[in-house]
């Protein structure tokens, strides 16, 4: 398979696409980027909000996100400490194409839940 534009084939690992599932492929980057299209958010709020998520894995996801220049995390100099964390305008142009991909899940919603049964038969 090969992108429209010819360029990088899939196969090569400097390839775009995959470079962008290498970002946002783990369990934990969705979710997250899903509840910060909703807004500046606090620590809490995100830990709130995602359920399931330890207290390691967010603060690991919203520093990963964080150097690949995804998300923004604010520090304010107050006591008790205050970090909020928001969208970068390069993470805001990733969310539509999320969002394609979502639209496509959902119409293949049936299919993918009989894949992810197959799969969870063969454990």
């Amino acid at each position: 398979m090969v992108p429209k534009n010819n360029q990088e084939p899939l196969l090569n690992k400097d390839c775009p696409l995959r470079q962008v599932i290498n970002i946002i492929g783990d369990k934990w980057t969705l979710p997250v980027l899903y509840v910060l299209t909703q807004g500046t958010k606090r620590y809490s709020e995100l830990q709130r909000e995602i359920p399931g998520i330890s207290k390691k894995m967010l603060t690991q996801t919203l520093r990963k996100l964080e150097s690949d220049k995804i998300l923004r995390r604010k520090v304010y100099p107050v006591v008790p400490p205050k970090t909020e964390y928001n969208l970068t305008t390069f993470g805001d142009k990733l969310i539509e194409p999320l969002c394609v991909l979502a639209d496509w899940a959902e119409a293949h919603q049936d299919e993918l839940q009989m894949i992810c049964d197959r799969r969870n038969q063969s454990k």
